[in-house]
């Protein structure tokens, strides 16, 4: 979660780490446990080995302690033909345990759903919807989370940035495949949020070193930031949120006279979109008052807001200033990891949201319920210290610089889309298969859509990217239905591909 670019979590539980030398560095610890999770009424029992794993440069040189937990399904004979999946959060700087406890590993947290969990005891139950029947797992923490650390002579900047982030995770990911015996099995990335921008730029950094994934899994997708940070005298984002706020209005039954389904209405706002949205935007100033006041009715009609409010915003409106305008009359606020939850709004004069109720809703459940685990069940020593978030360490900066996006000598954008049409065309046999939550105004679905249709790939390597939809958000596992339909879509797409 997990969450892109601000930040989706502001909790954090961190330690600061004395700088090591060459003759003192940290040696990599690992605790391993027997455990076992029931799916589909069939008890599956696993070795659990969660600690950290050393990672070397291209000069083998010791630069990182990588902070993991590794699911491996026991068996009598080595089995190194079984799918194997690296799956982290995003954030940049969050750590994997949303998606550890959410819906990947043999345990899972339960929240109340779209409200606030109360406070503790929390509810750790067995994951009936876990992928571990069809797959080993890696929960991976990137550096500066968990309990990844730099050694020797790299420091945490070395690790935070687009190509570093990149280029560490795929060192881990290569060194871990040969330690475990495992270049051979079938594999998979998965990543939620930032973590499908990094499967972009991993996907093909892998495949260019021989390391050729079978399938990449992204979990509420961004591949351009462009379509999320609203760039200056940029239209695009505002075209790439207005289904997603449409989509909210129809939730929260802000629609009048609106479709049953809401996959039929959101087909009618595509259609308005790109039909009507688009033009009057691309006119700019030149677009007239009555055209203009046209527009506005039309785009306060899908959003259950006024035609006021977007004549005075120029049709523009970016994801905080609907945070706060779309409930103002009720004195609430929307969710922007999930759009279906709401909080109070403290100030009805604001122009922003204050804060994300969704993640106030669950954030606690989470932190407890997977500390609780890892250092209970897992039995990690307790005298190392989780990080949940890198977001609170000192000095935390991340470098969005990407090769490939440079042009005249500065920064042109902000994509690693590129990155994954050229892993998709130089290996025509590598699949995608791209989970959105059509209520997560944190990556929205349209942007990903916009982001697809622009790669400019071959219809024959396009088909080979497969789109899933959820009625819930960026974690939309926290949604039950959601949750039955993840779990479906994912092992089944690792079933095919692992042939």
């Amino acid at each position: 979660m997990r969450t892109l670019l601000l930040g989706f979590l502001c909790f954090t539980l961190s330690i600061s780490y004395s700088q090591t030398t060459n003759d003192t560095l940290p040696k990599a610890e690992v605790s391993t446990t027997m455990q076992s999770v029931q799916i589909n009424g069939k008890t599956i029992y696993l070795t659990a080995q969660a600690g950290t794993f050393q990672v070397r440069d291209e000069n083998n040189k010791p630069i990182a302690l990588m902070g993991h937990t590794y699911y491996s399904k026991d068996s009598k004979t080595r089995n190194n033909r079984r799918p194997i999946v690296f799956a982290f959060n995003g954030g940049p700087g969050s750590s994997s345990f949303w998606l550890h406890m959410g819906v990947l590993g043999p345990k899972r947290i339960v929240v109340k759903d779209p409200s606030s969990t109360p406070a503790a005891p929390y509810q750790l139950v067995n994951n009936n919807f876990s992928i571990l029947d069809v797959a080993d797992l890696v929960m991976i923490d990137p550096v500066g989370t968990g309990l990844s650390i730099p050694v020797g002579k790299a420091k945490f900047k070395d690790f935070w940035g687009v190509d570093q982030d990149i280029r560490s995770l795929s060192l881990f990911i290569t060194q871990f495949l040969i330690a475990k015996n495992r270049m051979n099995s079938p594999k998979y990335l998965l990543g939620e949020s930032y973590g499908t921008f990094r499967n972009a730029g991993l996907m093909n950094t892998l495949l260019t070193q021989g390391v050729a994934m079978n399938g990449v899994i992204m979990v509420s997708a961004v591949f351009d930031l462009r379509t999320l940070i609203f760039p200056p005298g940029d239209d695009m984002p505002y075209i790439a949120h207005f289904p997603t706020y449409a989509a909210t209005a129809w939730y929260h039954d802000k629609v009048t006279n609106k479709p049953e389904d809401v996959y039929t209405f959101l087909n009618e706002v595509r259609r308005f979109t790109e039909d009507e949205y688009v033009p009057a935007l691309f006119r700019g100033d030149r677009l007239s008052e009555a055209d203009k006041k046209a527009t506005a009715e039309k785009l306060a009609q899908y959003t259950g807001t006024s035609t006021d409010y977007w004549v005075k915003a120029d049709l523009r409106v970016t994801a905080s200033e609907f945070f706060a305008e779309f409930l103002r009359d009720e004195g609430e606020i929307v969710g922007r990891l999930d759009s279906r939850f709401t909080g109070i709004n403290q100030d009805l004069l604001a122009q922003d949201g204050s804060h994300d109720p969704q993640s106030a809703a669950i954030s606690p459940a989470y932190i407890a319920g997977f500390l609780d685990y890892f250092y209970g069940s897992l039995k990690v020593n307790k005298n190392t210290t989780y990080s949940i978030t890198a977001g609170r360490r000192e000095g935390f900066n991340w470098d969005w610089k990407h090769k490939g996006n440079v042009r005249w000598g500065t920064q042109a954008a902000i994509n690693t889309g590129i990155d994954m049409a050229q892993a998709l065309s130089r290996d025509p046999n590598m699949k995608v298969l791209v989970l959105n939550g059509i209520y997560d105004i944190a990556t929205v679905f349209y942007g990903v859509e916009y982001s697809i249709d622009h790669l400019g790939l071959k219809k024959e390597i396009k088909d080979n990217i497969k789109m899933e939809y959820y009625e819930a958000g960026h974690m939309m596992y926290t949604h039950q239905p959601s949750l039955e339909k993840f779990k479906k879509d994912v092992a089944g797409f690792i079933l095919e591909t692992s042939k």
